[in-house]
């Protein structure tokens, strides 16, 4: 319970610190996921421990990735983009396939998951938001979205209720970070225009 309460605390930071576009939201994620692998790991699901241990993987790559392009904003944050109509396609293709692939294997190896379609889902998609996140993209916001709607009731049913509430307060949070990085994507070209002119 303590893991699981620490890590999503921490998960939460990470979070915030996403919607304020900084750097340190990705040493945050990965910190989170390190913990919450203890947390799954003694509930049993080998998705959410397959999902974090995805999590450490992309926040390491993620934080690369921040890092390289840290100036793209004229305020030192990260740009933020919508995704191409292109780059929507490869995040829902890859959201399907991934999610069919992995119930599959979840399904084939009943022990790897009590639950096998939700943790699918999960696990792939927070894959995709991670993926958009990294990329700038404000689509990361709707991925985190979708996974929320499924974590959960999931997370309470696995008897992980502190992971359920967080959950809660993710769906507020990316309600919140969804409005701010949409704006930004519209005052982006007016401040630009503006220093010019």
């Amino acid at each position: 319970m303590w893991s699981d309460m620490i890590g999503n605390t921490i998960g939460l930071v990470a979070l915030a610190l996403g919607w304020r576009r900084s750097v340190l939201t990705w040493p945050a994620q990965l910190l989170s996921g390190l913990i919450l692998v203890g947390a799954y790991a003694s509930a049993h699901l080998s998705g959410g421990v397959g999902k974090q241990l995805l999590v450490i993987g992309v926040a390491a790559w993620g934080w690369r990735q921040w890092s390289r392009g840290r100036q793209q904003a004229q305020d030192g944050s990260i740009a933020v983009r919508f995704a191409t109509w292109k780059e929507r396609g490869l995040l829902l293709a890859g959201a399907a396939l991934g999610t069919l692939a992995v119930g599959g294997l979840f399904t084939l190896y009943p022990s790897l998951s009590w639950s096998p379609w939700a943790d699918a889902y999960i696990f792939v998609g927070t894959l995709v938001a991670m993926v958009a996140q990294a990329r700038g993209l404000v689509e990361f916001w709707f991925a985190w979205l979708l996974v929320d709607l499924v974590g959960v009731p999931l997370a309470f049913n696995s008897g992980l209720a502190f992971s359920g509430l967080v959950y809660v307060i993710y769906f507020a949070l990316v309600i919140w970070g969804m409005r701010d990085w949409w704006l930004r994507t519209r005052t982006a070209p007016t401040a630009l225009e503006g220093a010019h002119a």
